[in-house]
């Protein structure tokens, strides 16, 4: 049973039947069509020849079908991914050159060990400081950029690769006169056709079918002879198992990109995998060995020449509706792009360059999420403002910085959000027990003598301070005050700082012949309290179950008074 949770493929793999065979053949098959042409495109959106995302959508697949835990998330070079490797490593080495290549996979294998270590030390909470709106602004201005960067390819001139896109359309418009224009029509045809296929349907591939179009009207018309690049030369055969070769200081600067891509695809994986799941009942998703088995296939594919890769958003989707039950789908997926490697790839010489870039342009442009930006802004201006934030950022300073700014920017937004919480002042609803915000509730009772106080947030070191000041306040607002009731009921927690704290604010108030007393203290709060011996301080009979019961024993000259403070006997 313990093997089973370590190697997820131990619990489907012994009830595999005949009917989960016949649709995991289908959904294979249909996923590695599509994987050949994206691989391929994907490689060469990470900086690197074609031929490398063919290796990136072998072994990783197989891997992560015995060792993930999804049984639809379909593993490969991502566009996401593939965007983060050309930002990290370009600055590095020149794209396509050997020391690129050999920098690319070092940095699967890294971002596999770090994905492999988060989960067995069960840190896959991190991903949640990767906050949605810091994610979107990075992809949409990421897109950007590298979609641009994909102009030399569609239009046929020379751009060098850039990260900021007025640069890259400075030089487009520079080298205007010298667009070639077979290419550029190959390109406009291939996002257009790509583009109406996936109109008509989703399970059409439309990027294959772009692609074989491509490569048989260069081959017919004998466009290469007017200037369309292609492909050419592509390697055939497996690749063979090799030890990444690298440095102390290649980890050393490999490092911030390879953190970020362990992180960024095992949100983008658990994502969708989560959301296919929701549609699967005969099996559960655990966050920590997906980080196993994302980092596993990683790892793995670095000793075949893969660069990173993670599950994607259209291939799981596929793969599901064409009726995957079981990781064997990726399994045969991964069978046709190894027959493809030893048999096909001479077919791939005449690919235009322009064909491919329109399958990236497609993939990167889609990324751009115009939605969430226009909902964002008229719901919560926090954080389009970070969305906004990040997407400048990521412009102005490049891909890797970029997210780096959006993390850094959602931590911030969690610390200010921790140590300011949401507060209240509640008043009584005049007929009944129930007490509510002042500010939302006008016609809410709030009586001269009385403030009744509402924290919503755990009480630590981080805003104890703002507690005490915001009752500070209340008093010099309020000279007339004689009993100050707060209720706890959405404090989860407190430290020693608080504790600290609220043992001087207690004796403050008491010198100024003013009440405190606490109401819906929960229960492990109420062990810290008396622990640390605040209960006995301020009195065990002035913590009450409910506000009213406070309200009650101060109206009856504080003379009935009952303790309902129990604590964990154990």
């Amino acid at each position: 049973m313990r093997f089973k949770k370590y190697i997820p493929v131990l619990e489907w793999l012994p009830a595999y039947s005949k009917n989960d065979f016949k649709g995991d053949l289908s959904a294979g098959l249909t996923v590695g069509v599509m994987l050949i042409p994206q691989g391929m495109a994907y490689a060469m959106l990470a900086g690197l020849p074609p031929i490398y995302g063919l290796y990136a959508a072998t072994v990783p697949l197989v891997l992560y079908a015995i060792f993930g835990t999804s049984r639809q998330l379909a593993v490969g070079p991502v566009a996401m991914v593939s965007l983060l490797v050309a930002g990290g490593v370009g600055i590095l080495a020149e794209a396509g050159s050997a020391q690129y290549i050999q920098l690319a996979i070092v940095l699967a294998l890294l971002v596999g060990i770090i994905q492999f270590f988060l989960g067995v030390l069960r840190l896959g909470f991190l991903v949640n400081f990767l906050s949605h709106p810091v994610i979107s602004g990075f992809t949409s201005a990421a897109a950007l950029i590298i979609g641009l960067n994909q102009l030399k390819h569609l239009l046929g001139i020379d751009i060098p690769r850039d990260n900021h896109i007025h640069t890259i359309l400075l030089k487009a418009f520079e080298n205007i006169e010298f667009i070639n224009i077979p290419t550029l029509i190959i390109g406009v045809v291939g996002i257009t056709t790509i583009l109406l296929l996936k109109k008509l349907h989703k399970m059409i591939p439309g990027q294959l079918i772009t692609v074989i179009a491509g490569i048989i009207i260069v081959q017919v018309f004998g466009l290469q002879n007017a200037g369309v690049k292609i492909i050419q030369d592509v390697p055939g055969g497996f690749p063979a198992f090799t030890l990444p070769a690298f440095t102390v200081s290649d980890i050393g600067r490999l490092f911030p990109t390879a953190l970020t891509i362990a992180l960024v695809g095992f949100m983008e994986s658990i994502a969708v995998a989560k959301a296919v799941q929701a549609k699967h009942r005969n099996y559960k998703i655990d966050p920590n060995q997906e980080l196993i088995g994302l980092g596993l296939a990683n790892i793995g594919g670095a000793f075949f020449k893969a660069f990173p890769t993670t599950g994607g958003f259209s291939r799981t989707a596929v793969n599901d509706q064409s009726g995957a039950s079981t990781g064997m789908a990726s399994i045969f997926s991964a069978l046709l792009v190894i027959i493809t490697l030893l048999f096909l790839t001479p077919l791939f010489y005449y690919l235009p360059n322009a064909v491919l870039a329109a399958v990236i342009m497609v993939a990167v442009f889609g990324l751009i999420d115009f939605g969430e930006i226009i909902h964002l802004w008229k719901t919560d201006r926090m954080d389009f403002t970070m969305l906004v934030v990040t997407f400048l950022g990521t412009l102005l300073l490049g891909v890797e910085k970029g997210i780096g700014l959006g993390v850094l920017l959602s931590l911030g937004l969690v610390l200010y959000r921790s140590s300011y919480p949401h507060t209240a002042v509640l008043g009584r609803i005049p007929g009944t027990d129930n007490y509510r915000n002042i500010y939302r509730f006008p016609e809410a009772e709030q009586r001269n003598n009385i403030l009744i106080y509402r924290f919503d947030a755990e009480l630590f070191f981080g805003n104890s301070k703002f507690f005490r000041n915001q009752i500070e306040d209340k008093l010099l607002e309020n000279r007339d005050l004689k009993l100050v009731i707060i209720n706890a009921e959405a404090i989860n927690g407190v430290d020693s700082t608080s504790i600290r704290m609220l043992k001087e604010l207690h004796e403050n108030l008491r010198s100024g012949n003013i009440e405190i007393v606490f109401a819906g203290v929960k229960g492990p709060v109420r062990d810290i309290i008396s622990k640390t011996k605040l209960a006995d301080i301020i009195g065990k009979e002035l913590f009450f179950d409910t506000i009213q019961d406070a309200v009650d024993w101060y109206d009856s000259d504080r003379k009935t008074g009952r303790s309902h403070f129990q604590v964990n006997s154990s």
